[in-house]
């Protein structure tokens, strides 16, 4: 094995190993022990069977929606507004939770369908305002994400109040049919597992095995020169952002029929936001995409333990993924660092700016996107 080659194997651990030496640094100050904290959040997370379903129903929309930003990504956009179309795919499965009477094995269908419609077309209206509107997805999608809390909030207080009166918590409880069926007492449902494993098997081949993947990474890459080889960038934005808002749609109705019974205030729970995190820490790679998240989701579970056993705040989960993700953006890439980068320039190529060149004449972004 070469030296480059083990340098690549090796050197993504070293960003995480810095975030956890990094938190314990933190723990010593506040005159708390490392072990007990961390020993603490992993008792939190996988201490019994309902704390490790828990994590689980946790992680299945996280999962949707990370992978769903892989395809975003790979195009070159920034899906800041995934938080809005999470919300939207709620609020389509509760509009067929609440006025359609069926069995089970039609309405729960029929409720992931319709959430993933309102999610895709949701996420359209920020490919629209980007292609014809000038406007950059991260605005688009900021504004379309206050815009989906506000609707959220409106259907809840006035046209779905429950029937005994206004509350601006939450819709009336689902009828049993609606709700996708759980373990026991927790809040996991084996049928997002599966959806959740089709749905990655699904981005997947879209990313590896396809034409389409291919102009994906094209346009990522260089939207000019993509253009000059004739691809559509309006067309493969607006697909990109329809099919990642769609699978977000998923993970709303996975989170509004499983970890709860109705439309609550804050039902995304800010899955979105962190699904952006959870892909940069994996540095983009589909495989490692389940990983992070699953890690993401166990931390996250094991900080409220972590505030009853150490007095400490549960934030302390928010911190560490934060940090992790923040230290691989400034030391994920050892060419950044100018280590192994001799090697790496005899490989690339001629360089401008510290970017190889493509043949016609323009830089390529670095990153798989």
């Amino acid at each position: 094995m070469t030296r480059q080659r083990l340098l690549q194997i090796v050197w993504p651990a070293v960003p995480v190993i810095g975030a956890l030496l990094f938190t314990s640094a933190l723990l010593l100050i506040f005159d708390s022990t490392p072990a007990a904290a961390f020993g603490a959040m992993i008792e939190g997370a996988l201490g019994d069977s309902a704390k490790r379903l828990s994590m689980l129903a946790f992680w299945v929309p996280l999962l949707l929606s990370s992978i769903g930003l892989l395809v975003t990504f790979r195009a070159g956009l920034w899906n800041i507004g995934i938080e809005g179309q999470i919300i939207l795919g709620a609020i389509g499965a509760t509009v067929i939770a609440l006025n359609v009477n069926a069995p089970a094995y039609i309405l729960i269908p029929l409720e992931l369908i319709v959430a993933m419609l309102f999610g895709a077309l949701w996420a359209a209206l920020a490919a629209v305002l980007k292609t014809r509107g000038r406007v950059h997805e991260i605005f688009g999608g900021l504004a379309l994400n206050n815009i989906a809390i506000i609707l959220t909030n409106y259907l809840i207080s006035v046209p779905w109040q429950p029937e005994e009166g206004g509350s601006f918590r939450g819709t009336a409880p689902f009828q049993d049919a609606a709700l996708l069926p759980l373990i026991g007492e927790s809040r996991f449902a084996p049928l997002s597992l599966v959806l959740a494993i089709i749905a990655f098997i699904l981005v997947l081949v879209a990313l590896r095995g396809t034409f389409w993947g291919l102009k994906l990474k094209a346009l990522g890459k260089n939207a000019y020169s993509s253009f000059l080889l004739g691809v559509s960038s309006e067309r493969e934005i607006i697909l990109a952002l329809m099919f990642c808002g769609a699978l977000a749609g998923l993970g709303g109705a996975v989170r509004t029929l499983s970890w709860f019974d109705s439309l609550r205030q804050s039902i995304s729970g800010g899955i979105g936001f962190l699904a952006l995190l959870v892909v940069m820490l994996a540095n983009y790679n589909i495989y490692a995409v389940p990983v992070i998240a699953l890690f993401f989701s166990a931390v996250l579970g094991g900080s409220i333990t972590l505030q009853l056993r150490t007095q400490l705040h549960s934030s302390l989960g928010g911190i560490l993924t934060g940090v992790m993700v923040l230290f691989v953006l400034l030391f994920g890439d050892p060419r950044k660092l100018g280590i192994g980068r001799r090697k790496a320039e005899e490989d690339d190529g001629p360089e401008v700016s510290g970017r190889p060149i493509d043949p016609f004449g323009e830089k390529i972004g670095s990153g798989e996107g």
